[in-house]
């Protein structure tokens, strides 16, 4: 198969660097997902002012994906269909055009990719398939076989790989598509890290056996699965339905409880733990009370025939639970803590699912409250609120109310609110967190693509730049320097990688 890179070979080989830097090697950081860089310590609240763009490569439209970092090298795909290995001195390593070397047509992938000693791993935005490069070169390894064949099936979800596997979700653009909609339904898959093959696949919801005006939806779209070795487990957070039976829809409808039959598999709007060796499901909490929605029903006024007379909120997660050690009712307690579109933060006990805590931190919408990824260190939790809505958000402990989006931070023990901190510009706060030493990186959804470092133990701002784009991705940290793309997809305008270092 002919296949296009282009490859810098000595200046790679002088770039690496001996030197633990700290690696980011997928969306969430690490098999936590916690987006926290516990190396860094360069970057302090004390120095952050200093924080200076140290360089920008210019990559085309759009990067929206979390860089990841390995060995010092920075990887990130672009909406265009590239996919980049850059020095962290801001150098081109290798260049892969994913059509050319896949020879599927004009494929692209949003996903941070997840990386290991020898292999890039990345996820396409349909068809639903994944794509494995050699790390050193970009030269393809392997492509698994589709991994949902339903009209439109796609992989947003960027995957985590551990030991010999890699763990990915399925999502999908059926609820978009008023004619297909709609017939997918949310798995999660194992695939070998040797061969691209599948392990196990687990759906979501009963199966509807390709059929119409079933259970449909529940997408596994957002952040990186977390992996607790000591268990044996990974978790993920899903969807919302698409569609439900008739009987079900009525119920609802009518605004009756208990419409969902209680010994069926139903894992919508959930925090859910799966077994690694098996994908049995051990435990799935649905958080999301009859959540039926998809686009092409968000017209209330001329609703199509298809769509339920009260769609629900699209209260969905967009994001994975973080692993964190929390010190509750006078001991150690191992729990998930996941953020939801609602706005509500959740904490889950790791073995049984029982929830610890919950807290509300800001407005939810259709796009958040929480969404992409929240963070957290060793004593708080910190999670963005979208508020595309522009409801009346209410900031602690000032009492301050603000109308767009913000950071929240919370009491990793209890979930009590620490701090709210409004984007000073008023716009949205799209895009994932990240935390290091105190620092917490945040990104506004501008087009003056507004970054920001605040102090992540009171909240207050200490440093800002600019990417010229809408931020709809999120930072990584290593050795001194925080890394952002920019821009999100069409109409955006985004075309490059940052790197923002301390003096």
């Amino acid at each position: 198969m002919a296949y296009s890179i282009t490859l810098v070979i000595c200046f790679f080989l002088l770039t690496i660097c001996e030197c633990d830097q700290g690696d980011w090697t997928n969306h969430g950081g690490d098999i936590t997902n916690r987006r926290f860089q516990e190396k860094e310590h360069k970057i302090s609240p004390q120095n952050a002012h200093t924080l200076a763009q140290k360089w920008r490569f210019v990559t085309g439209p759009f990067v929206s994906a979390t860089p990841a970092i390995y060995k010092g090298v920075v990887y990130v795909p672009t909406w265009s269909g590239l996919v980049f290995a850059v020095s962290m001195q801001g150098s081109l390593v290798w260049r892969v055009n994913l059509t050319q070397i896949t020879g599927l047509s004009g494929v692209i992938s949003r996903t941070s990719p997840a990386l290991t000693k020898e292999l890039v791993i990345i996820g396409l935005l349909g068809p639903a398939k994944v794509v494995a490069l050699k790390r050193e070169t970009g030269k393809l390894v392997w492509i698994s076989q589709e991994l949902e064949e339903t009209p439109l099936a796609k992989i947003t979800m960027s995957g985590t790989a551990h030991k010999d596997a890699f763990y990915v979700g399925i999502s999908s653009d059926q609820e978009v598509n008023d004619t297909i909609c709609c017939t997918f339904q949310g798995s999660f898959q194992k695939l070998s890290l040797t061969t691209g093959s599948r392990i196990w696949k687990t759906g979501m919801l009963p199966d509807n056996h390709g059929q119409n005006e079933l259970y449909s939806g529940a997408a596994i779209w957002g952040s990186s699965p977390s992996i607790d070795e000591k268990r044996g487990l990974v978790y993920i957070a899903t969807g919302n339905l698409y569609t439900v039976p008739a009987s079900i829809q009525a119920c609802l409808d009518a605004n009756r409880t208990g419409c969902f039959p209680s010994n069926a598999t139903l894992c919508d709007d959930a925090v859910v733990a799966l077994d690694t060796e098996t994908g049995a499901i051990r435990w799935c909490n649905r958080l999301g009370g009859g959540d039926v929605f998809s686009f092409i029903c968000r017209d209330r006024e001329n609703p199509l025939p298809k769509c339920p007379s009260q769609p629900g909120p699209d209260y969905d997660f967009g994001e994975s639970p973080m692993l964190v050690t929390i010190r509750h009712r006078n001991r150690w307690r191992d729990v998930v803590v996941t953020g939801q579109k609602s706005g509500i933060v959740w904490a889950h006990d790791r073995s049984t699912g029982e929830l610890v805590w919950e807290t509300l931190a800001g407005p939810g919408s259709k796009s958040g409250g929480a969404i992409w990824g929240a963070a957290a260190d060793n004593t708080r939790i910190y999670t963005n609120i979208v508020n595309r809505d522009g409801l009346n958000f209410t900031l602690i402990p000032s009492s301050n109310v603000t109308r767009g989006g913000g950071w929240v931070a919370m009491d990793a023990n209890t979930g009590a609110i620490l701090w709210s901190t409004a984007n000073p510009t008023g716009a949205l706060a799209y895009g994932a967190v990240a935390i290091s030493n105190d620092v917490l990186f945040v990104g506004s959804f501008e087009d003056a693509g507004y970054i920001y470092a605040l102090d992540a133990r009171n909240g207050r701002i200490v440093w800002r730049g600019m990417t010229n784009s809408k931020q709809g991705g999120g930072f990584s940290v290593a050795d001194g320097c925080a890394f952002v793309g920019s821009g999100y997809m069409p109409p955006t305008t985004g075309d490059s990688i940052y790197a923002f270092c301390v003096a």
